[in-house]
């Protein structure tokens, strides 16, 4: 079920979840305007469908999928489940003719490994970062199964995502303490905020061709404790433990080639983008 890319938006499956949430009040608001034509999917959205199920028939046209759902935390067995609802996506997608297809790998792939982290490295340290990658196999199995009618798709490595991760979400919470490594700064992650983001989702919905993976991140990496401190956020620090990772940074060399010069992160810009998609510290 196709229709001119100008008329329509995509498919949002996981729609629903934090991330998700975001997106849609950046559409709500008039600030994404391809997400206001999207049809968003969750087990009471305008796309009801139990990913473990035979997708009901789509109720309208859409252009592309993005596939937000996702295990975030748990067994290994749990996080397994980010491979099966993968392969759903992408059944739906060979069976309407749908594409192209982007779904949500992680910057957590990458493990500890040091300096920018490009699309042809993988080494995950935990076991979510290991599903994610195992997702990407996935994937790319399941496309080569589906032969002719396998649709267009992309692994996106996402970065850190302003008002959707953890640190975010422990400025909530309260007091938040931070790892203070031998350097006296904080960690220094990749991110991107969600406007950025939502206005990559559309340059790469619209892209004429794709890479199976691709980085998702704002060039360059921000420091924990300036997000905390622009937030007016109460903090304190605590010693790094040995195995705590100073920094990760993603190579957005590929992602400039196709979606175009994206600015820098900031802490002042991702903690306004935050806000703009309905985060606040109350």
């Amino acid at each position: 079920m196709t229709a001119p890319f100008s008329q329509t938006g995509p498919l949002i499956l996981g729609g629903s979840g934090r991330l998700g949430r975001a997106l849609r009040r950046l559409a709500d608001d008039g600030h994404w305007a391809q997400g206001r034509n999207a049809l968003w999917h969750g087990r009471r959205g305008d796309y009801a469908w139990d990913m473990r199920d035979t997708p009901p028939p789509l109720p309208r046209a859409v252009h592309g999928i993005v596939v937000l759902a996702g295990v975030t935390a748990g067994t290994p067995d749990a996080l397994a489940a980010n491979a099966d609802l993968a392969r759903a996506a992408l059944r739906l997608a060979a069976r309407d003719g749908l594409g192209p297809v982007l779904l949500m790998s992680s910057a957590a792939v990458y493990g500890r490994r040091a300096g920018a982290c490009r699309e042809n490295d993988a080494a995950p340290a935990g076991a979510y970062g290991a599903a994610k990658l195992e997702m990407e196999r996935a994937i790319a199995h399941e496309i080569e199964r589906l032969g002719p009618a396998a649709p267009r798709a992309c692994c996106l490595r996402l970065a850190n995502v302003a008002g959707s991760d953890q640190l975010f979400g422990a400025m909530g919470d309260g007091m938040v303490t931070l790892d203070r490594f031998a350097d006296g700064h904080g960690p220094r992650r990749a991110y991107i905020g969600p406007l950025t983001l939502a206005r990559g989702l559309s340059a790469l919905l619209a892209a004429p061709a794709l890479p199976a993976i691709l980085n998702l991140a704002q060039p360059g990496t921000v420091a924990m404790e300036a997000l905390l401190d622009a937030a007016g956020a109460e903090w304190r620090w605590r010693p790094a433990p040995q195995a705590a990772l100073p920094e990760t940074r993603l190579d957005t060399a590929r992602l400039a080639a196709i979606a175009g010069a994206i600015a820098p992160a900031t802490a002042p810009g991702l903690l306004a983008e935050a806000r703009l998609a309905g985060w606040s510290r109350a």
